[in-house]
């Protein structure tokens, strides 16, 4: 492992951050054809081995953290079948629309999903949703200055029956907590917007 020493001496230093490493691809092919995301096969090097390694190959998310004037937030509760449950979580949806920038796929979703606009727009966080198997990055926004529109969109499939709930911010951390809500943006969301006010 020659290259491992002053690699680890890097990272032991300093500040602590993510640091962006590109491994030699030697093969790269779709595994896996899916409806909305596929299954990439690479054979890499990287530490002096070569290995395979399986993704879902993700086009990338948005999610909104939906605060009111109160400092409620808003969640909606919708079917996911992997997980067989109906789940409290955010407003959310892929960058799949060629070119659009993570704000205005937010600014899409919120519309798109609960019948909202909002006139303040931050950054919350934005991560890695399971760097293991998956590329996917998720840009969580932060949304103020809410007001209703008409509702335009047909919602379809699981969006069909999705149900919005305003809730305090104590009440969402407190069940995210307590382990009575379990999606990770969520989560990962309330608990970021908690920090902030602390």
């Amino acid at each position: 492992m020659s290259g491992f020493a002053p690699i680890r001496r890097e990272l032991e230093t300093g500040p602590i951050t993510d640091l962006p490493t590109e491994a030699e691809i030697l093969t790269s092919e779709v595994a896996f054809h899916g409806r909305v995301w596929d299954i990439r096969s690479d054979r890499l090097r990287f530490a002096d081995a070569e290995f395979t390694r399986e993704y879902l190959a993700h086009s990338g998310a948005v999610a909104i953290l939906a605060e009111d004037a109160t400092g409620r937030v808003l969640l909606i509760n919708q079917y996911r079948h992997p997980i067989r449950s109906r789940d409290w979580e955010l407003p959310a949806g892929l960058l799949d629309v060629e070119g659009e920038a993570p704000l205005e796929a937010a600014k899409r979703e919120l519309s798109e999903e609960v019948d909202l606009e909002a006139e303040h727009w931050e950054v919350l966080l934005e991560f890695a949703s399971s760097p293991g198997g998956s590329n996917e990055r998720i840009h969580l926004f932060l949304a103020r200055g809410l007001r209703a529109q008409s509702s335009g969109f047909s919602r379809e499939e699981e969006e069909a029956e999705i149900v919005p709930r305003w809730v305090s911010l104590e009440e969402a951390v407190a069940a995210v907590l307590d382990g009575r809500l379990h999606n990770s943006i969520l989560a990962l969301g309330v608990l970021a917007l908690h920090a902030r006010r602390g």
